[in-house]
């Protein structure tokens, strides 16, 4: 039990369904749909579109998705809406050019928008209502305007360089020829009309007729090779899970391209740890968690990639021999030798992440995202789409397995998660933050698992997120691990920004009641009825 003369706040409890966003209208919209006779997969479509309008440096849908369903029949469902390359895009012509690597504003970055696809075809799949509907409260966001929440005017000020990349981002987002700040309304008429016709003739108006020809085209003004054709051929697809196992539990993730594997991987190192022998924010945990961040990060950068146009050994990362060998590398005492580095880094990034869970027990984990903070920073002045810059990841490496090229998916940080416990769904839950992510999800996971913590105590405690040179550590992380920390030969920084942001929902079978908890580095709220 928390110590309530201390700052902070409970978890959420509730009895028939429960939604936890980062954006408490997003939250809104979830509860509405639930208590109006929606499930959960309804919920998070509805919750989700909001935030696209309400959170736009975070995602948008001139972004990309991943989605996590556990449906009260059982089993677990994967659905990739992850979006590719143009086709007339090649790594050869970039080379040529004399370019090394990508730069964030570049067009080149910016992959066909996969998440409406994704959202009909979900909806087609697993939902009750239709996407008009659902799209209602986002439609009114952006139509009427909506209020500026604190988090979101914060990232927002720091993002106006971005912004002021195209005509359509200072002319959208920078009104009056400024961020907006905290407590101000903005409205969005563009984007209301795009979403509108989306809501009228389906997730096919968005790839197919005016607006893709409108987005194409401005693609290709911004010097981009995307055509019409691209826009057609979207298509996410529901794949197989992976899952590995903790203590108990069954974790699922969504397979490569996205980095679940390596959360999975650093579990399956944890798994042979004895941490629930030390103390939960002490450097002797933070140590460990970060020698497993570096070794699986390693193995992440060597390998992961679109698995439709290169190998990535999944039976390796999945495997508890490769476990093992990381494991014996770590000296609890000390920090591993310099690892061989990974041929490109990139800092953590933007994306909002929620979960829902419905009167049937259904849980809904989805993660919706545009990258960097306003993604590119190209809004189409006719659409109001923004879009992301998720090519960012791909490497202009021939013969690396995320080497750019032709209708190829970059790897994708953004992952939700999702664990089973004796065959039935026990959490849906997700970090935000980039490359934060796994590591996110470990940290409070293990918290849960391992120290006994409620899912908003698990998301309120410290964290730290390793890289080769450096040990982040944010404000909350003690003068005393800090300094245990640099005994054990870490580099030990404070972080600039809070590292990630997550939402989670534990289900309760025996008493029948949802414990949810909401991220206090973000506006969002998880609620229940």
């Amino acid at each position: 039990m928390r110590d309530f003369q201390r700052p902070g706040r409970s978890a959420a409890f509730a009895e028939h369904g429960m939604a936890a966003t980062s954006h408490p209208a997003a939250t809104l919209a979830a509860l509405d749909v639930l208590r109006g006779g929606g499930n959960a997969v309804d919920a998070a479509v509805a919750a989700v579109a909001v935030q696209c309008v309400v959170e736009p440096a975070m995602t948008g849908i001139g972004g990309d998705c991943f989605v996590l369903v556990a449906p009260p029949e059982g089993g677990v469902i994967a659905l990739n809406g992850s979006g590719r390359t143009p086709s007339g895009l090649r790594l050869e012509q970039l080379l040529d050019q004399g370019m090394t690597e990508l730069t964030a504003d570049s067009v080149h970055c910016v992959t066909v928008p996969g998440a409406i696809d994704a959202w009909g075809r979900l909806l087609a799949a697993h939902g009750s209502k239709d996407l008009a509907e659902l799209l209602q409260p986002a439609i009114r966001a952006a139509e009427d305007g909506f209020v500026v929440t604190p988090r979101v005017a914060c990232d927002w000020a720091e993002l106006v360089p971005t912004l002021e990349r195209s005509e359509g981002g200072r002319r959208f987002y920078l009104p009056d020829g400024r961020a907006p700040v905290a407590g101000d309304r903005l409205r969005l008429p563009a984007l209301a009309a795009t979403l509108r016709r989306i809501g009228k003739d389906g997730p096919a108006a968005f790839y197919q007729g005016e607006l893709a020809a409108a987005m194409a085209s401005f693609l290709q003004s911004c010097g981009g090779r995307h055509s019409e054709a691209d826009f057609a051929a979207a298509a996410g697809e529901f794949v197989t899970p992976i899952h590995s196992h903790y203590r108990g539990l069954d974790i699922y993730e969504c397979p490569p391209n996205g980095q679940g594997v390596v959360a999975l991987l650093m579990l399956n190192i944890l798994a042979g740890l004895p941490l629930a022998d030390l103390p939960p924010d002490g450097p002797e945990r933070l140590h460990l968690e970060a020698e497993a961040t570096r070794l699986a990060m390693r193995e992440r950068d060597a390998w992961l990639a679109d698995p439709a146009l290169a190998d990535v050994p999944l039976a390796r990362f999945l495997g508890t021999a490769e476990a093992a060998a990381l494991r014996a590398m770590i000296d609890p005492a000390r920090r591993l030798a310099p690892l061989p580095p990974p041929a490109l880094e990139r800092p953590h990034r933007d994306t909002v992440y929620l979960t829902v869970v419905d009167r049937d027990r259904r849980v809904v984990s989805f993660i919706n995202s545009v990258f960097e903070g306003f993604g590119s920073g190209l809004v189409c002045p006719t659409t109001g789409v923004l879009f992301h810059n998720r090519g960012y990841s791909f490497r202009l490496q021939p013969g690396h397995p995320n080497a750019l090229a032709p209708g190829k998916r970059p790897l994708h940080t953004i992952i939700p998660a999702l664990a089973q416990k004796d065959g039935r769904p026990f959490l849906g839950f997700g970090v935000m933050g980039g490359h934060y992510q796994p590591v996110g999800q470990v940290h409070v996971l293990t918290g849960m698992v391992d120290y006994g913590l409620d899912p908003q105590a698990a998301l309120d405690a410290p964290r730290a997120f390793a890289s080769e040179d450096d040990l982040q550590v944010e404000a909350g992380v003690s003068a005393a691990t800090r300094a245990g920390l640099a005994e054990r030969g870490h580099r030990v920084v404070p972080c600039e920004r809070p590292l990630g942001g997550g939402q989670i929902i534990m289900i309760d079978h025996e008493r029948g009641v949802l414990i949810g908890g909401s991220d206090p580095r973000k506006d969002g709220l998880a609620l229940g009825y």
